[in-house]
C-alpha cells in the first residue's frame, strides 16, 4: 500500500475542503507514492514521536495539530518545529494534519467532545457560510435520469439528513445550430423546439469539477447548458463548536467535577457559578474564545473550551458559565478517533496509537 491511499482514506474521513482558510492541512513532509510500512497516530508531531515512529516502523505519521503551521525560510533545528521535520525527513517520515478538516465535520472533534460528556440532541454551533453551490441544467427528458444520477453520484444533492434531493420541472427550449454545430436533437441551420427537463441540485462547493464531469460525460448535448450560483445558506452539519444537551440537568459543582473526570483535565478555570441547573452544553475543542457569544445566542447553560484569556470570562456577563478546560484535554480523544477509523477502513494494516503525551502544559 502506497502512502497516497492512506491518504484517500484520510481525506474521506475529513475533507481537506472542511478546513479553515489559515490552517495547514495535509501532507506536510514526505512523499506520497512511498511505499507504506504503517501509521503512527498522534496529537503533535514532536521529535519524540519521530523517534517512536521510527522505533515501531512506522513511515506515515498522522497528527492533528500541523507541526508546520506558518511559513519558515530555513530549517536549521534551531527550535522543536525545524528538529521534528529535519528528524522526519532524514528517516523518510510522512507527517500528515488534519486540524480543522476534522474540527468542522460533524462527526469531527467537537461531536467526540460531546459524546465523551454524553451530551445529546447535538448540532454544529457555528455552521460553516459560503460552503454551498448551486447547480441548474437542462437536457431532454430521455437523458434527465442519466443526468441527474451522474450528478448525485458525485456528491450532489445532500441537504442535512437527506440524499438524492433534487428539483425537477418541465419547459421546452428554442436554438438554432450554425454550420459548426452537430445538435443531438433537430437539424444545423434550423430553428428547433424541444421539451426539456430542468435539474436543479446543491453540493458542497469543492465537489464542482467532481459534479461538472460527471454532467458532461453523461448529457448528450453538444453544448451543455448550465449555472452554477453561490448560495447564502449556512451548512448546517459543517463548522465549528458543537452545542447539545445532559440526559438530565446537573448541579453546577457536580458538572465541573463530572468534565475534569471525564475529559482528565489537571483543572478547570472558570467563571463565578450561577446558581442554576446546567442542562444545555457548547463545546469547541481547542482555542475557542471567539465563539463566547455564539454560546450564549444558542442559549446554552455552559461553555467549555479552552485558552481563555482574563477578559474573556467577563464575557460571560453571568449568562452563562464559562470553562476553560485545558487545550489538549478538549481535543484528547481525537487520535483514538483516527486509530479507530483507520483500522476499520484499513484492516490488517499497521495502525498505531502514539503513547507519547505531547501535552506542554503540566498541573500541580
Amino acid at each position: 500500500m502506497k502512502i497516497k491511499e492512506i491518504l484517500s482514506v484520510l481525506e474521506e474521513m475529513a475533507p481537506l475542503a472542511y478546513a479553515e482558510d489559515f490552517d495547514n492541512v495535509g501532507l506536510l513532509v514526505g512523499d506520497a507514492n512511498a511505499e507504506a510500512t504503517g501509521v503512527l497516530v498522534c496529537h503533535d508531531a514532536l521529535e519524540t514521536v519521530i523517534d517512536e515512529a521510527i522505533e515501531k516502523q512506522c513511515n506515515l505519521v498522522v497528527c492533528f495539530h500541523p507541526i508546520l503551521f506558518s511559513g519558515i525560510k530555513k530549517i536549521t533545528g534551531k527550535n522543536y518545529v525545524e528538529r521534528s521535520i529535519l528528524k522526519a525527513i532524514k528517516n523518510d517520515i510522512a507527517i500528515y494534519a488534519v486540524h480543522t478538516a476534522l474540527d468542522n465535520h460533524q462527526n469531527g472533534v467537537n461531536k467526540i467532545f460531546c459524546d465523551a460528556l454524553g451530551l445529546i440532541n447535538t448540532k454544529v454551533l457555528i455552521p460553516k457560510q459560503n460552503f454551498i453551490q448551486k447547480l441548474v441544467t437542462y437536457t431532454i427528458p430521455e437523458n434527465a435520469d442519466k443526468v441527474r444520477n451522474a450528478m448525485l453520484s458525485a456528491g450532489a444533492g445532500t441537504i442535512g439528513n437527506y440524499d438524492n434531493c433534487s428539483f425537477n420541472s418541465e419547459g421546452f427550449s428554442t436554438y438554432e445550430g450554425n454550420e459548426n454545430s452537430n445538435p443531438s436533437v433537430g437539424n444545423k441551420g434550423e430553428l428547433t423546439k424541444t421539451e426539456e427537463i430542468k435539474i436543479e441540485v446543491t453540493f458542497e462547493k469543492y465537489l464542482q469539477s467532481k459534479i461538472l464531469k460527471g454532467l458532461f460525460s453523461n448529457h448528450v448535448y453538444e453544448e451543455v447548458a448550465y449555472e452554477i450560483y453561490d448560495l447564502q445558506n449556512s451548512h448546517q452539519n459543517i463548522g465549528l463548536g458543537m452545542i447539545g444537551e445532559l440526559k438530565e440537568g446537573m448541579d453546577e459543582n457536580d458538572f465541573l467535577k463530572m468534565v475534569k473526570e471525564k475529559m482528565d483535565c489537571g483543572g478547570i478555570r472558570h467563571t463565578q457559578l450561577l446558581g442554576k441547573p446546567i442542562k444545555k452544553v457548547a463545546v469547541l475543542g481547542g482555542s475557542g474564545s471567539y465563539a463566547i457569544r455564539n454560546a450564549i445566542s444558542a442559549g446554552a447553560d455552559a461553555y467549555l473550551t479552552a485558552d481563555l484569556k482574563y477578559h474573556n470570562f467577563y464575557e460571560a456577563e453571568s449568562r452563562i458559565l464559562l470553562a476553560d478546560i485545558g487545550h489538549f484535554e478538549s481535543e484528547r480523544y481525537t487520535k483514538n478517533y483516527i486509530v479507530d477509523y483507520l483500522t476499520k477502513k484499513i484492516p490488517n494494516f499497521a495502525i498505531v496509537l502514539s503513547q507519547i503525551n505531547t501535552n506542554p502544559v503540566k498541573y500541580l
